[in-house]
Formats: C-alpha cells, sequence, structure tokens
C-alpha cells in the first residue's frame, strides 16, 4: 500500500466511525428531539414519574389557582387532554389563561401532578410556539386569521 492508498484509508475510516456516531446519537435522543409534548402526547405515552420533559398547550380558562409562597396551580391543555401543572415560583409577566406556555418539570408520582420548575409564556400578542399551533389545528381548534388567543395566526 502506498502513501496515497493509506491516506484515503484513514479518511474512509473516519468518516465511517463519524457517520457511526451521528447514527448512535441521533438514535439515542430520538423521542428527545422534540421542543415539547402536548397533553394528549404525554398522557399517550404514560410517562415515568420523575422522567424530565416539556409540557406545552394553553392554559386552560378557570384553571389557575394562586396559593401560598408563589405557588401556583393550573392545567395545560391542547383542547383534547389537559394536565395538572404545579409550579412554585414567579410566574412570566405574559402568563395568563388562554394563553400558550411551555413548562418543563417532572411528573411527580404521589400527586399524578406535572411539577414544573419553569414557565415559558408567549412573547407578543401573536406568537404561540409551531408545535402549540400544529396541536391546535389538528385539534381543529385553530383558525388561520382568527386573532384569538389560541385561534390566531401564528408569526414568529
Amino acid at each position: 500500500m502506498n502513501r496515497k492508498q493509506k491516506r484515503l484509508t484513514i479518511i474512509a475510516a473516519g468518516a465511517v466511525f463519524l457517520v457511526g456516531a451521528a447514527v448512535l446519537v441521533t438514535s439515542a435522543l430520538r423521542d428527545q428531539i422534540v421542543f415539547f409534548n402536548s397533553p394528549t402526547d404525554v398522557l399517550a405515552q404514560h410517562v415515568a414519574p420523575g422522567t424530565r420533559v416539556r409540557l406545552g398547550g394553553l392554559v386552560e380558562e378557570g384553571s389557575v389557582e394562586r396559593g401560598a409562597n408563589s405557588e401556583v396551580v393550573f392545567k395545560v391543555t391542547d383542547t383534547a387532554a389537559s394536565v395538572k401543572v404545579r409550579y412554585v415560583g414567579i410566574l412570566p409577566d405574559l402568563f395568563r389563561e388562554g394563553q400558550g406556555v411551555v413548562t418543563e418539570g417532572v411528573f411527580s408520582a404521589d400527586e399524578g401532578t406535572f411539577l414544573a420548575d419553569s414557565v415559558l409564556a408567549k412573547h407578543d400578542e401573536n406568537y404561540m410556539p409551531k408545535e402549540v399551533a400544529d396541536a391546535l389545528k389538528a385539534q381543529g381548534v385553530w383558525q388561520e386569521g382568527d386573532p384569538t388567543p389560541g385561534a390566531g395566526t401564528q408569526t414568529q
């Protein structure tokens, strides 16, 4: 084997190694490469307690209950299913009923409640995360051109 063939063999082996590593990483993260899961997805997947997930949807109307020590309990819905969320902390200024949110946390084994450690709210009047808009479109709730919460156009 001459010098040129050795160099090509090393380059080919490196390329095979990189492709193999990319395949392994992609397959390992297949279920985690999602910005968030809707309540319907989370309930269908039967997420194990303690598993860290992102839950997104709309804050259900009439579900926000404020407790002591900055505790807030509310429901996140995609109009087909709802998940009860418990959060302790200061909520974003734009948090309110009927608006899109993404929460991050774990499910409690004893309560059956999603224990959020962060809550993200939409950033302006017309924005809704693409995944929330797609889930609402699939449910038939999202109407193009209607600016009401949960039924408006998506601008990013």
